[in-house]
């Protein structure tokens, strides 16, 4: 018998001075019984980055198919596709021809690097795509906020994120390694 997927419940509030975003979002994110707090916490984190009305959380992990998340328009095209990890190029390139913008997230810190340095120039034939790496530290630092539901701040300025759950204050600021 199959596991089945957590659900969280996130009210995440969003000040983003950079692209002067200011939002309330309340997010259902299912939790793959294969997935980490830290990981689930940074597609929290990519969500808020990225955010937007039509932006959400796929099937993810489960789904060969499809990103963590995605930004699709009411005709259905998607408008930006967004992974977390080091994807082969393979599925990049179908990502990059799938959707106007591309965004991945790498967060693993040294297997971060090596996967950057054997693929960072194929993969800068790719104009839509955008390549934020989040700093190997950001998973652990943002897991003790993962509860079943959750009320967070996200302030972003200067490309940096202040996440804070009341309890927990976590500084992160991911590097860019390619824009689109």
């Amino acid at each position: 018998m199959a596991l089945k997927a957590t659900i969280f419940k996130a009210e995440l509030q969003i000040a983003d001075m950079d692209r002067h975003y200011y939002a309330a979002h309340n997010l259902t994110i299912a939790r793959h019984p294969s997935e980490t707090d830290e990981r689930m916490m940074l597609r929290l984190l990519a969500f808020a980055l990225s955010a937007d009305e039509q932006l959400g959380f796929t099937r993810g992990i489960s789904s060969d198919d499809e990103p963590d998340l995605w930004q699709q328009n009411l005709s259905g095209e998607i408008e930006h596709w967004i992974e977390l990890g080091q994807p082969d190029e393979k599925r990049l390139r179908k990502a990059c021809g799938r959707a106007r913008r591309v965004t991945v997230h790498p967060y693993s810190g040294s297997s971060a690097d090596i996967w950057w340095t054997q693929h960072g120039d194929h993969l800068q034939r790719f104009d839509n795509l955008a390549v934020i790496a989040f700093p190997a530290e950001a998973g652990a630092a943002l897991a003790p906020m993962a509860r079943r539901n959750m009320q967070l701040q996200c302030n972003i300025q200067d490309g940096e994120a202040w996440l804070s759950d009341g309890e927990t204050d976590v500084s992160i600021k991911p590097q860019k390694w390619k824009t689109a």
